[in-house]
Order: structure tokens, then C-alpha cells, then sequence
């Protein structure tokens, strides 16, 4: 039977209402007692920061010149992140659902409840009806204890994370590209590119600091390339700013080198040398013709030959994308298409030449490598290869046969719970009720799981489904490690300890364990001993931690990896010697057609929908709605639409406008700007409830990766 959330007002505990902020000003603080260097716990940029405590309190910030990526520079989100240590928001007990709310129970009633309920579950239904999803805002320890904790004391196939919204088109592409998944170079390179190409990524809001790379490039003279169906801050003093229809990205790139080639702006000795499958490249390409690539992809044919002008014939470039042309059911393909340009032009894996995604997520990069993604094992192994399965179920000292194939993604599970497939869920630090799409589909499936507990340190909107919550840890409340965009592993240092009864996420999950009879497996004092097994589990694997320690990360500032043995000195740059990742060392061109979006406009839905952040909140908002000064600078979420597009529904700037799709629709104030496709509107997504853009968005999926659909679905618009 349905079980409905139930309303925050009728929690049975001290907090107060719900949902609270701190105010812009913070709290009345004294002078620290200390300063403890750390990072920012946002997104995959990892910013050094330093943390000001005082009586186990995290009280302020203080800017971190010491750290080379950031050397001090920090966004609105780094600025105020402290905020939310002393929140009065934070959980600080173990709930359970009651029929009048939740009650405060002890940690023992709470473990007792949620193993009680994996068992029986699963004894009626099997293993893999009992189903795990995580979080990337996890250190790379609590990503590999959780794929650890999944498989081998739940036993289930079934664990996803939230990754899978993020960065899985991307870790796709590049390995099917490059044997690899990880940024090409550091950040430094792009300090040296002539030109620099940004797809589908908002770097100004989204990356605020490697809009300094970006700028001191075009300092020395970088020409800069922006393409994104917006004009994004950073596109506004762009030398070429290309208006993509939402989905034609494709189509664009597969123009752009059409160009090149015929100019003949391509690097043939490279080609030959280090890759293979060009000539099907080529082939495919004839037909997109400025003309062609322009009709499918929205774009004037002069915009294709000027990028392909302003690429094709200098000597260093960098090319950075991101969710703009991943969230999409093509992404892969997108992905793929952005790689051909590069190794086209045959600048990889030298200084000035690079490729890079941008990372979304704190630890997007380092999640993705420590096994909690339903097709992977540690060190980046395929979960279904013999040998890497081998190899895992040695260090973790269980036979092969006792591991879990492959799992279903984080959608699909959701999918699986509104079939009945998956009677029981546990999950930490997600919240997919604002995070996947179709939020009514969404929140369907989670009242219909028999038993669900959350880990989290705010109440989530998700986590109003739950039987039981456990109060978990903040970044600044544990020990770890974690990996930037550029592939750097860093160090998370505690700065305080979780308040009340929280505890430690990873100390809960060893709980768990040991309640489930698989303690034995479990044997961790401290972050470092999860480290050194991960260190081991990855050796061999291409995402080889083995030769990083917490003391060469300390004493380096960071350690780029692969780094196989303890003498490495990590790798910054791939791919130098000119060889790749893959099975005969080179890379590979892959040939990709244009494909449209799943749903596309029609009489009745005529308008594009395309989501993406703001520069003051982060995700699902989960935090980041918590702290005033960040509410204050983006309170709600705005429709933005072009003035042709806004002058047809009779709407101007202000106005109420109802945005309906397929599944839903929402109510939201309208902002007319020029900076804007005529075609399409853009919404934020990280509120929730009715003011959620993921009440729309579709739950198309791409075939390889199993990345949602958010950046193109049909709908329409009326005056509120």
C-alpha cells in the first residue's frame, strides 16, 4: 500500500521549523581556536579553504593560497559553505516513522528496525529486491566502503549513485575514447591553450574558478569558443558565442570537423600514428555540411565555419564540456563527437593541449572510480570482466562467485520500485526526489517501497519517505580524501565532530555490517585503513591509486593519479608518450550521427525545456537552501525566456507563467531576457515540490550511460 510523506511540521523532535536558513550575516562567533585546511564540499572543482573553529564549532573561512588550484579564490558557495555546520535544521537522532510523525529513537532501535527489514525482505524476495543508492559528495573512502558494503554485506547487484546524473556520459565517452576516465590534463594547461572550446557548460556560475584559467588564457591572447543555447556571464565576452538548440550538439561538433577537414585543418601524422577509426569518422562527416549541421542543430551556418576558423589552425587548445551535452539521451554520442575534434586536431597529451570534463559533484571524479556504480568495481573495473572480478573478490576475501554482477542505474531502480521489483531501499547523502527526473514518478516509487531508510544530515525532501533516518557526518565532521576535475587527490581533513547523536557515515555502515553477521569483512579503526585497502583494491585497475599515501598527499598538496607505485610522482598530463589507455594503446575515433532528443516539440508542446544551476545553489539544494545569504542571492526559481517567446504568451518580466509538460507542471516567475534561444526556456533545478523543474523533465534515458534526459523535453507556457 502507498504510504505518503509525511509534512515536517509534525516531526516529534527539537527541530524547529522546516525549512530554515542561517541568516546572510551568520551567527554572533568569537575568534577560532584554530584553522584546519581542508576543501570546499561543493562541487568537483574542490577549492582549498581553510575552516575557523572554535569549541568544536566551525565558526568561518579563511581563503587557502597554499592550495594550487584556487590559491585562495573561492565562490559564493565556498564563501558561506561553513554555514550550515551549526544549522538548526541538522539531524541529530535516529527517527522512525510513526503514524503521528517521526519519534527520536536510540541507535539500537534503529539498527534493529533496518536489519530486521533487510532480512526479511530478502528472504522473501532475494537479495537484489533490497537496493542501495549513494552520494559523490562522499570522500573516496566512503565511495569505496559503500560498493563494498553493498555487495558484500547487503549482497545485492543493485547499487547506484547519483553520478549517474552527473558524469557518466562523460566517463563513458573517454573510455571508449581513451581506455581512461579522467580529465586529459590539469588546469594549468589551459593557461596555455591558444584557444579555448566550452560546450554545455555554464563555467561563470557553475566553475566560478576556472573562469580564472579562462581568463588568464585570454589574457595571453586565448580566443575563446562558448556554445550553450544561453548567453552564459562568461559567453558574454566570448569571441564566438554559438546558440545550440538543446540536443543538436552533435550535429554541431560533426560540422565543426567537416570544416576542418576540408580546410584541411586535421592533423594527419597524429591520426596515423595514434588512433584508429578516422576514415569511419570521415566518412560520416561528409554530409554534415555547414548547411546540414546548421538546420539540425539551430545554429547559422557562418557560426559552424568561424568555431572551425577559430579551431582548426592553432597550435594549442583546450576543449572543456559538461552536463550541457550529457544530460541527454545521446550524451555518450555527444561526448564522442567533442572527442573527435580533439584528436582531429592531434592536441593531447602536450602542454596547451587538452580535454576536460567539468566536473559537477565534490567527489564526481574520484565516486565513479571506487565502486559504487552498479557496472564498477574498484580501480575503475568492469564488474562483469573475470579477472577484475577476481581480482576484488581476493582483496575482499570472498570467492568470485559470492560478488554481485551488474546492477541496475539510480533511474532504473526507481523504476524498479514502482514495478514492486525493489521492495527496500537504503540510501546516503541522495535525494532523488528533486534530483531524477519526473519527480511525480518519483515520489510514487518511494511510497511504494516496503521499507526505506535514509543516512543524511538534513532532513531531505526524500528522506520524508523514510521508515528510519540516521543522523550521518558533514565533509567537515570526517577524515578522507577526494578527487577534483583534474584528477588531483586531495585531503579532507576533520574539523569538528558531528553534533548530538550523529555519527560518522562510515562508522553506520560498519554498524550495519557486523548487525548483518558480515563484521568480519569490515575490519576499519579509521579513514586511512578504508584508504590503504582502496589503494590495493585499485592497483592494476586505470584508475590506479596504489602509489598514493595520506603523507605524499599532504606533503604534495595533492597527487594526481594514475600513480601505480609509491615512487610515482602521479600524472598531471596524460597520455605524453602518445599512448592510450586502451587494448592496442591507442585512441579511437568513434563515428556518430546526429540523433534528436526522445521528445521534441509538437503543435501541442512547441517550446524546449532545459535545466541547469545558478551560481549560488548547488544540486539538489538540500544544503545550499539552508544558508541565507545563498537564499537571499537566488530565493525561487525563474523561467527564463527571450522577449518573441514571452510577447506571444503575453508575458513580461515578473509575471506568473505555468510551464506544463507531459508528466507535470509548475508555477514559476517569468524572466524575459535576450540572452536566450527563442525556442526555449530555462529552469532551474534545485527547489523542490511544486517550484521543482524535475516535475517536468522526462525519464529518457541515454542507451550506454543511463544518464537522464534533463537538458531537452517539449512544453508549453500560459499566463498564470
Amino acid at each position: 500500500m502507498s504510504k505518503p510523506p509525511l509534512p515536517i511540521d509534525v516531526l516529534i523532535n527539537e527541530y524547529g521549523p522546516h525549512p530554515q536558513h542561517v541568516p546572510a550575516g551568520g551567527w554572533t562567533v568569537g575568534e577560532p581556536d584554530r584553522l584546519v585546511a581542508t576543501h570546499c564540499c561543493f562541487c568537483g572543482q574542490q577549492c582549498g579553504i581553510n575552516l575557523k573553529v572554535k569549541d568544536n564549532k566551525v565558526i568561518g573561512f579563511g581563503p587557502r593560497e597554499d592550495f594550487p588550484f584556487n590559491r585562495g579564490k573561492l565562490c559564493p558557495k565556498g564563501v558561506k559553505r561553513y554555514m550550515q555546520n551549526e544549522h538548526p535544521d541538522r539531524l541529530l537522532h535516529p527517527l522512525r516513522r510513526t503514524d503521528s510523525g517521526f519519534q527520536t529513537i536510540s541507535w539500537d532501535e534503529a539498527y534493529d528496525v533496518l536489519v530486521r527489514e533487510i532480512r526479511r525482505i530478502q528472504e522473501a524476495h532475494g537479495k537484489d529486491a533490497f537496493a542501495m543508492l549513494s552520494g559523490v559528495s562522499l570522500t573516496n573512502e566512503k565511495s569505496y566502503l559503500v560498493g563494498k558494503f553493498a555487495r558484500v554485506a547487503l549482497q545485492t547487484a543493485n547499487l547506484d549513485y547519483n553520478g549517474r546524473l552527473c558524469m557518466v556520459s562523460a566517463g563513458a565517452g573517454n573510455k571508449k575514447a581513451f581506455g581512461i576516465d579522467r580529465a586529459a590534463n590539469s588546469w594549468d594547461d589551459i593557461l596555455l591553450a591558444d584557444v579555448v572550446m566550452v560546450t554545455g557548460a555554464n563555467v561563470a556560475e557553475c566553475a566560478p574558478i576556472t573562469t580564472d584559467y579562462i581568463w588568464r588564457a585570454r589574457d595571453r591572447g586565448a580566443k575563446l569558443i562558448m556554445i550553450d543555447p544561453r548567453v552564459t556571464p562568461l559567453a558574454r565576452t566570448a569571441d564566438l558565442h554559438i546558440p545550440v538548440r538543446p540536443g543538436g550538439d552533435t550535429a554541431l561538433m560533426n560540422g565543426i570537423l567537416h570544416v576542418m577537414i576540408e580546410r584541411g585543418w586535421i592533423d594527419e601524422d597524429f591520426i596515423a600514428r595514434y588512433s584508429t577509426g578516422f576514415d569511419a569518422v570521415r566518412e560520416v562527416v561528409k554530409k554534415y555540411t555547414p548547411d546540414h549541421a546548421g538546420d539540425l542543430s539551430g545554429v547559422h551556418p557562418a557560426l559552424i565555419v568561424r568555431a572551425a576558423e577559430m579551431w582548426g589552425p592553432e597550435k594549442t587548445s583546450f576543449l572543456l564540456h559538461a552536463r550541457g551535452i550529457e544530460h541527454h539521451s545521446k550524451g555518450v554520442e555527444n561526448v564522442l563527437s567533442c572527442i573527435n575534434l580533439v584528436l582531429a586536431s592531434g592536441r593531447i597529451g602536450r602542454p596547451g593541449c587538452g580535454y576536460a570534463t567539468i566536473t559537477g559533484q565534490g567527489n564526481g571524479q574520484g565516486g565513479r572510480e571506487q565502486g559504487h556504480k552498479c557496472d564498477q568495481l574498484p580501480g575503475n573495473r568492469d564488474i562483469e570482466n573475470p579477472e577484475h572480478r577476481k581480482y576484488i573478490a581476493d582483496v575482499w576475501g570472498i570467492s568470485e562467485a559470492e560478488l554481485p554482477r551488474k546492477g541496475a542505474s539510480a533511474q532504473e531502480l526507481m523504476e524498479m520500485a514502482h514495478e514492486g521489483r525493489i521492495k527496500g531501499l537504503l540510501s546516503i547523502c541522495f535525494n532523488p526526489l528533486v534530483s531524477l527526473p519526473d519527480a511525480n514518478f518519483t515520489r510514487e516509487a518511494l511510497s511504494r517501497l516496503e521499507h526505506y531508510t535514509a543516512i543524511d544530515f538534513f532532513m531531505s525532501e526524500t528522506a520524508r519517505h523514510a521508515d528510519v533516518i540516521l543522523p550521518g557526518s558533514l565533509h567537515e565532521e570526517d577524515e578522507g580524501t577526494a578527487t577534483s576535475a583534474e584528477g588531483r587527490v586531495i585531503r579532507i581533513r576533520k574539523a569538528v565532530d558531528p553534533p548530538g547523536e550523529a555519527r560518522e557515515d562510515w562508522k553506520i555502515l560498519l554498524d550495519v555490517a557486523e548487525r548483518l553477521g558480515r563484521g568480519q569483512y569490515f575490519k576499519f579503526n579509521c579513514a586511512e585503513d578504508m584508504f590503504n585497502e582502496m589503494r590495493v583494491a585499485s592497483r592494476g585497475g586505470t584508475a590506479d591509486y596504489y602509489g598514493i599515501t595520506y603523507d605524499k598527499v599532504e606533503r604534495n598538496n595533492g597527487v594526481f593519479w594514475p600513480c601505480p607505485e609509491p615512487d610515482h610522482p602521479g600524472t598531471p598530463r596524460l597520455f605524453e608518450n602518445g599512448v592510450f589507455y586502451t587494448a592496442d594503446k591507442k585512441a579511437h575515433f568513434n563515428a556518430v550521427e546526429h540523433r534528436p532528443p526522445v521528445e521534441v516539440p509538437d503543435e501541442t508542446y512547441p517550446v524546449v525545456l532545459t535545466t541547469g544551476r545558478v551560481v549560488s545553489q548547488y544540486l539538489s539544494g538540500t544544503q545550499t537552501r539552508r544558508i541565507g545569504g545563498l537564499v537571499d542571492q537566488y530565493p525561487e526559481p525563474l523561467v527564463e525566456m527571450h522577449p518573441e517567446l514571452a510577447a506571444r504568451h503575453g508575458l513580461k518580466s515578473g509575471d506568473l507563467v505555468t510551464v506544463e509538460s507531459r508528466r507535470g507542471r509548475v508555477t514559476l516567475t517569468a524572466s524575459v531576457v535576450n540572452t536566450i534561444r527563442n525556442d526555449t526556456v530555462f529552469i532551474p533545478y534545485h527547489w523542490a515540490e511544486e517550484k521543482s523543474a524535475n516535475l517536468l523533465t522526462i525519464r529518457a534515458l541515454d542507451p550506454v550511460s543511463k544518464i537522464p534526459e534533463f537538458k531537452a523535453c517539449a512544453v508549453r507556457l500560459r499566463k498564470a
